[in-house]
């Protein structure tokens, strides 16, 4: 029977090892017995990659609630089209209408159901490995010493993955015996703050024996550095501290079965004072290692193109960049991101009858528009010299906007004089979208989300694979990405890996920290104004004192927290990260509190009337959805459980 089990498992790993690039994608072998898997070191190590298998399912956006369940990004309502395009991966951003329950909770990652991941059993499988590599032979003690950090890594950040979703979690700090008693079976939720220490002390345990760098980042891409567990900790350490998880005054009588706590019932701001020295950490290691803001250059196939499109393609690159020719990127996942389709609206005749296959329904909402700031780097509700009341009406697209919008082209005046953020992040109607296999800029193709003369390629010729808003998530695609240019059969997707931490983003946790400990300092201005320079905007006190009529509204700490928060969600939209920040904040509601919105698409011939506000649901989110509910029948089953509240 060993000699039998020995023969599947080649079997399985020579498949799992065909590619280098698909060695994380490992799933284990149930049928193969402990002694098996850690027979060598070759098994040894395949274990390994099993515990890394989850992470990179984690790359889907559609099971990150953080991409979902944010509003950057809404779906068609299944009464407009003719078929799902997304299947179950709509569940996320069907939460934005109050589609949770606690019979089948959508995203359950307690269970792994409604495309959640049992993450559990993934925490399972690190105790497995942790307690069990010792009996591999044949494996030298520095890869021992960094297998261990790997896995002591992947079970930290898979704890934090549901305490940030459930708050208080049983903590799995090692197996249960296979004769465990039905009381050692049942585990209770322990309080967040012991989720929060557990998480934080398998990263320090796990930082000391990783890598700085891959020592063959060919075939070893997607695995864990000192870096990024540094950037990791840093966001935990800002997580744990924010209001959501620090002092929260709603879960103030939140309490386990045994009258215990789950909830801190005050304030601590040594918190935020362990999340600022953990960002500087990680900024030094990740500078130290040549780490630095990505900067677009041309290549020798694009022809002419203006300071102001150099820029647009600086941002959107931020990005789509390939990791490993972008300095700014600090962590991305092995796996290919698969929706540019989704972003990309028709941009030939060819697209338009090719609907099947450009899907095009990646809807970003008005919100998500009205939320970048002007060019002159201040919101736009704040600009003396912005037209805010007129955003609506109709303008034209002249010189000074000429990189960004089609030279005379009627368009909402909400999409002109904007900063370069806006035109690398949103396609709309006719915004100049470079690419698409075009190298001069003379001939950039502009998105014709309608038209009065009917040839709105991009606009609802059919009701199959439609964008609701008339706003496209152009951030999400590659620049020389291509969809049936010339004809009606080839389409060139350059594929890239959607970060899940870069530079930036560390610079502004970095910013939001020092702040929230030390109010306004120059420090807190110098990180994220290195984030505006790079988008070409002045620092926040040069654009507020001369441009906002808020002048003097960062010098206090509430001011400045408010900037700093409208910059993570400029300079992240898009990215699967904001939806986290705003649940952190206790923002998200406030956000969902108002109805989504976009123009009005079904208009094909009265230009006004297209720019027309229409809304397209109003979203449902109350106080108890910023806890995930555990399903019924996990209570069920443990009644040592309790259920999160107002569930």
């Amino acid at each position: 029977m060993k000699q039998y089990y020995k023969i599947c498992m080649f079997l399985v790993f020579a498949a799992a090892f065909g590619s280098c690039k698909k060695y994380l994608d490992v799933t284990p072998d149930n049928t193969a017995t402990l002694d098996y898997a850690f027979q060598s070191r070759n098994e040894a190590e395949n274990y390994l990659f099993a515990c890394y298998s989850p992470l990179q399912v984690l790359s889907d956006v559609l099971r990150n609630p953080g991409f979902t369940s944010s509003a950057e990004i809404v779906i068609p309502d299944p009464s407009l089209v003719t078929y799902s395009n997304l299947g179950s991966g709509e569940e996320g951003f069907n939460l934005l209408k109050g589609s949770q329950n606690v019979v089948n909770p959508a995203m359950n990652f307690w269970d792994g159901a409604g495309q959640g991941l049992p993450m559990f059993q993934a925490i399972r499988r690190c105790n497995i490995f942790l307690e069990n590599i010792d009996k591999a032979q044949g494996i030298l003690p520095t890869d021992k010493q960094r297998w261990v950090a790997e896995v002591k890594f992947l079970k930290a950040y898979y704890h934090y993955w549901l305490v940030r979703m459930y708050g208080p979690i049983p903590i799995l700090r090692k197996s249960l015996p296979i004769d465990a008693t039905t009381a050692e079976v049942r585990v209770k939720r322990e309080p967040v703050d012991s989720a929060f220490n557990y998480v934080e002390q398998l990263l320090n345990e796990a930082i000391t024996d990783l890598p700085q760098e891959l020592p063959d980042p060919s075939s070893e891409f997607g695995r864990i550095t000192k870096p990024i567990a540094l950037a990791v900790k840093a966001e935990v350490l800002s997580t744990a501290a924010s209001p959501q998880f620090n002092g929260n005054p709603d879960y103030a009588n939140f309490k386990g079965k045994d009258g215990v706590n789950l909830f801190s019932t005050g304030t601590d701001p040594k918190k935020w004072q362990k999340a600022m020295a953990a960002c500087k950490d990680a900024i030094d290691a990740c500078e130290g290692l040549g780490l630095k803001l990505y900067q677009f250059i041309k290549p020798g196939n694009i022809g002419t193109i203006t300071d102001q499109l150099n820029l647009v393609l600086t941002l959107q690159n931020a990005v789509t960049e390939r990791s490993e020719l972008n300095k700014e990127v600090i962590w991305s996942l092995n796996p290919i991101f698969t929706y540019q389709k989704f972003a990309l609206p028709r941009l030939t005749i060819f697209g338009v009858t090719q609907y099947h296959d450009i899907k095009s329904n990646f809807s970003a909402p008005l919100g998500i528009a009205q939320m970048f700031y002007t060019a002159n780097g201040v919101p736009i509700t704040e600009d003396k010299t912005w037209d805010y009341s007129s955003r609506y009406s109709i303008g034209t697209g002249d010189d000074k906007n000429s990189s960004f919008v089609e030279n005379g082209y009627p368009t909402a005046n909400l999409n002109l004089n904007r900063e370069a953020r806006y035109y690398a992040n949103l396609g709309f109607d006719g915004g100049i979208w470079f690419g698409h296999g075009r190298t001069e800029q003379n001939n950039a193709l502009y998105v014709q989300a309608v038209s009065t003369s009917g040839t709105a390629y991009a606009g609802p010729n059919n009701y199959i694979n439609i964008n609701v808003t008339g706003y496209w998530p152009k951030k999400l695609v590659h620049y020389q990405t291509t969809y049936f240019l010339n004809d009606q059969t080839t389409a060139t997707e350059v594929g890239y890996r959607l970060p899940m931490m870069r530079l930036a983003d560390l610079y502004l946790l970095y910013a939001e920290a020092i702040n929230e400990v030390n109010g306004p300092t120059a420090d807190a201005f110098r990180y994220i104004d290195i984030v505006r320079n790079r988008a070409g905007l002045q620092g926040v006190k040069q654009s507020w004192d001369q441009f906002s009529t808020n002048a003097g509204e960062y010098s206090s700490k509430e001011g400045m927290r408010k900037i700093i928060h409208q910059e993570r969600r400029i300079e992240l939209c898009f990215e699967g990260r904001i939806g986290w920040d705003l649940r952190r904040w206790k923002e998200l509601e406030s956000v969902l509190n108002v109805p989504i919105q976009g123009w009005n698409w079904k208009q094909t011939t009265n230009r006004q009337a297209y720019y027309t506000p229409q809304t397209l649901f109003q979203p449902v989110f109350n106080k108890r959805d910023y806890l995930w509910p555990i399903a019924d029948n996990s209570l069920t089953v443990n009644p040592n459980l309790v259920q999160n509240p107002g569930w």
